[in-house]
C-alpha cells in the first residue's frame, strides 16, 4: 500500500508492507533529479522486504527532467542547505508513527546519497546506507565528529562525478571513527548504476548485488 503524506514538514510518499505493523522503517532520499519515479520505485520494493518506506520530497514538489542538469543543480543549491534539517523533523516523526517499530535506516542515492549520511550525524540511525553520495567530502568533518551508525557504502570505479580519492577517504574517515563499515566499489560502473530506469546508466550485475548486499545489511541492523 502507499500513499502521499506529510511527515515533519515535507510531503512525502510512503510506502507499506502488507499486514500489520509495526514495521522497521527506511528513509530513502532521492537523486538530484527529485522525488521521482525511480525513487518510489525503491521505495516500493523496500516495502516489499517489510520496511515501511518514506521517500520525502526535498524539492517540494518541483522536480527536473532527467538529464536536465542545470535544473537539477538550481533545485540543489535552492533546497539542499534546509534539507538535512528536514530530513531530522521526517525521522522524529516517523518514529512516532504506529506503525514504526522505532528501528530505522536511511537510503540515499546522488545527492541522496550524501543527505543520508549526514541525517546520520543528527539523528540516531540504526543503519546509514549510501549509493554513489555526491559531494560526501562537504561533510566529511561533521562525519568524523558525530557519525555513529554503521554504513554500508556503493561506488562506481567509473563514476568521474566524485573526485578521484574521495571514496578512499571516505573509507579510511570511517575506520578512524570506528564505526562498523563496508564500502563496495563496483568495477567498469559509473554514477547511478543503480537506477534501472535509465538504460543509459544501468548495470545490471552492479544493482543486483547492491540490492542483495543492502537487504542483508538492513535486515541485521533493523529488524
Amino acid at each position: 500500500m502507499s500513499d502521499s503524506i506529510q511527515l515533519g514538514a515535507v510531503q512525502g510518499y510512503l510506502a507499506k508492507p502488507a499486514g500489520a505493523g509495526p514495521f522497521p522503517a527506511v528513509i530513502v532520499i532521492q537523486e538530484w533529479w527529485g522525488l521521482d519515479a525511480q525513487t518510489k520505485s525503491v521505495a516500493d520494493r523496500f516495502a516489499m522486504e517489510g520496511y515501511l518506506a518514506f521517500a520525502p520530497d526535498v524539492y517540494h514538489g518541483e522536480l527536473a527532467s532527467l538529464g536536465d542538469s542545470d535544473t537539477a543543480m538550481k533545485l540543489v543549491q535552492k533546497y539542499g542547505p534546509n534539507a538535512p534539517k528536514e530530513l531530522a523533523t521526517i525521522f522524529d516523526a516517523l518514529k512516532s508513527l504506529p506503525d514504526c517499530s522505532g528501528k530505522i535506516g536511511s537510503v540515499g542515492f546522488c545527492f541522496g546519497g550524501r543527505m543520508s549520511l549526514a541525517l546520520g550525524t543528527s539523528r540516531p540511525l540504526d543503519a546509514v546506507c549510501t549509493f554513489y553520495g555526491g559531494g560526501m567530502q562537504m561533510i566529511f568533518e561533521q562525519l568524523r565528529a558525530n557519525l555513529k551508525a554503521p554504513v554500508l557504502g556503493f561506488f562506481g570505479d567509473a563514476d568521474v562525478s566524485i573526485p578521484a580519492g574521495t571514496v578512499e577517504e571516505f573509507d579510511k574517515l570511517l575506520d578512524e571513527v570506528g564505526v562498523e563499515h563496508e564500502i563496495i566499489m563496483y568495477p567498469n560502473s559509473g554514477h547511478a548504476f543503480f537506477r534501472d530506469s535509465d538504460p543509459s546508466v544501468y548495470i545490471p550485475e552492479a544493482s543486483k548485488d547492491a540490492w542483495e548486499r543492502a537487504k542483508k545489511f538492513f535486515g541485521r541492523h533493523l529488524q
